[in-house]
């Protein structure tokens, strides 16, 4: 597929970010990390690649504003005007303990969601397997040059489903034990779970058929924005746990094809009822 403009300054961006990441990489044991919060680390790494992506995607669009996990939020130069929404390193964690399981994600957002910004374009690459996954609003998804769709799987306990656990920091027992209760009602009746830390990366395999459904709480709309269009556009489902579609305020995030969407939802709230 010819990519568009838009989606070739995602690609351009993401692929000069990376170069630092994979070098940083293979010396992870000799990165300066400092602690952000408890849990909660931040690397050189993660903070260069953030400033390549801001340099790279103002050159390309001046005047966007910028949504960033590291520095925070820049306006837009009109006030109506479109905004990058950037994660530069998914998977911290496991970036900083050597598992290569990280992506960069980067969404466009064509005004702020306070006006009822739209979701137009997003990019997450996988800088280890050189995976990038990518698309724009109505014009369908792709992994390098090929269309993907969600997977068809009609029956709970045919999926394979992907999630993202609280720890150290995020969530108090309470919220803890809720999640307990939702992974015990999930395991019963699917054919298996997945946790493997990098919500992008989780997204957009479910968008290409790999995982067939997702949910998490706690997360930002860094984290989840590219991989929510790209569900979409992959046929899929998206919204928070009361099936709206404030997925990107709420930090708490519903994925699948119809029949999976509708079934983790059920699930997720009879687990609240216990």
């Amino acid at each position: 597929m010819a990519q568009s403009a838009l989606i070739n300054v995602i690609a351009r961006a993401a692929e000069r970010a990376a170069r630092g990441l994979i070098r940083d990489f293979g010396e992870v044991e000799n990165l300066q990390v400092s602690r952000k919060g408890v849990g909660d680390f931040v690397s050189n790494a993660d903070t260069d690649a953030e400033q390549t992506l801001v340099n790279e995607l103002s050159k390309a669009r001046p005047g966007w504003g910028f949504i960033m996990e590291e520095g925070g939020v820049i306006e837009p130069s009109e006030t109506d005007g479109a905004s990058w929404i950037i994660d530069p390193l998914d998977g911290t964690l496991n970036y900083l303990h050597g598992i290569p399981q990280f992506a960069i994600s980067i969404a466009a957002i064509d005004r702020p969601l306070k006006q009822g910004g739209k979701l137009v374009a997003g990019g997450i690459l996988d800088p280890m397997r050189q995976e990038f996954f990518f698309a724009e609003l109505g014009k369908g998804a792709y992994l390098n040059d090929r269309r993907i769709r969600v997977a068809g799987r009609k029956h709970s306990k045919d999926t394979l489903i992907a999630t993202g656990i609280p720890f150290l920091g995020r969530g108090d027992e309470a919220e803890h034990d809720q999640y307990i209760e939702e992974l015990r009602a999930v395991i019963a009746n699917t054919t298996g779970v997945r946790r493997c830390g990098a919500a992008a990366l989780d997204l957009a395999w479910l968008a290409a058929g790999r995982f067939d459904g997702f949910w998490e709480r706690g997360l930002h709309i860094w984290d989840i924005a590219a991989g929510t269009l790209i569900v979409r556009e992959a046929g899929g489902f998206v919204s928070d746990q009361q099936a709206r579609s404030n997925m990107l305020e709420s930090e708490q995030i519903v994925a699948g094809n119809s029949t999976t969407h509708s079934w983790l939802l059920k699930t997720l709230k009879s687990s609240r009822q216990k």
